[in-house]
């Protein structure tokens, strides 16, 4: 019987947790997420295929034939390489009962460190990518019971301007905002009953149409982070209220190039080496911006 290697298990069981752990879970299984072609470690391509409209059609002749379609490369380097380990002396798990077991190291480090550094990453990834060209369409304003739903039905009427598709658009929000459209929601709604209709108005905005992801932690949906070691929020972070997105908008890309467990031996002094490195990243694409909205609280005076 072969000898199971846990770090081997515990890579391929990563990957398919991730939809289930993280708080952009969704954009992490994006379609997009099958759509890269790897050039090497650090490096992807994406396909980006145009084509030409349609044009006025001759019933008496067969003219020429053309390529009216192409398709274009669109190079992006990963630019978040990641790399983590740690040393467990074999005496260490006996005399706690097994308590210092990789598994639990890397279940802890799974839960209280990386999940919650990927959900940084992906809200400040994104947020980065999309200022580049779109910084004056961030919605900067402090929101209230009474402008929450009217800023969010303009973010949802800009999106079908851009031709966004509706189904399938996901809400980001803190905790105090999803408070907050709780109330506005409430308000409108005993407004219309106090107004004469002979039944609840449910339609009382856009709000309905997309899909409310369960509250993100407000340390998570901020502008900036450092990651030297681990993750903090940065400096010159400002609190993000919102993300409107549709998945299709981004391109996640998780390779992981190495993860092993080597037993205790000379080289690693009687212990146990355990050792992972990950080249990781979210992208938002630069021709679907429109599919992607922010508010955040105003610039500091």
């Amino acid at each position: 019987m072969a000898v199971v290697n846990y770090a081997e298990l515990y890579s391929k069981a990563l990957l398919q947790a991730f939809p289930y752990v993280l708080h952009f879970g969704a954009l992490w299984n994006s379609p997009n997420k099958d759509i890269y072609k790897v050039v090497d470690a650090d490096t992807i391509k994406i396909p980006h295929i145009t084509t030409s409209g349609r044009v006025d059609g001759d019933r008496d002749t067969i003219g020429g034939f053309t390529r009216n379609h192409d398709n274009e490369w669109i190079t992006k380097q990963l630019r978040n390489h990641r790399t983590w380990e740690t040393l467990i002396h074999p005496m260490d798990v006996q005399q706690t009962g097994g308590v210092m077991a990789i598994q639990n190291a890397t279940k802890v480090y799974n839960q209280e460190q990386k999940f919650p550094e990927m959900d940084a990453y992906t809200i400040s990834a994104l947020y980065s990518d999309y200022i580049v060209s779109n910084a004056d369409k961030v919605v900067k304003v402090d929101l209230t019971v009474d402008n929450i739903l009217t800023e969010f039905d303009k973010l949802m009427e800009a999106m079908d301007e851009a031709r966004v598709p509706q189904q399938g658009r996901i809400l980001y929000v803190t905790p105090h905002v999803k408070t907050l459209l709780k109330q506005a929601k409430d308000i409108q709604r005993i407004i219309s009953v106090e107004g004469g209709e002979k039944s609840v108005n449910r339609n009382v905005s856009r709000i309905d149409e997309v899909m409310i992801e369960p509250a993100v932690p407000s340390e998570l949906m901020k502008t900036v982070y450092d990651f030297t070691k681990g993750w903090k929020v940065g400096a010159s972070a400002r609190q993000l209220h919102m993300l409107l997105i549709h998945p299709t908008a981004v391109l996640p890309c998780v390779n992981y190039t190495f993860a092993a467990l080597d037993e205790p031996s000379a080289k690693t002094k009687g212990k146990q080496l355990y050792f992972e490195e990950s080249f990781e990243d979210m992208f938002a694409l630069d021709y679907k911006m429109g599919a992607i909205a922010f508010v955040q609280e105003p610039d500091a005076a």
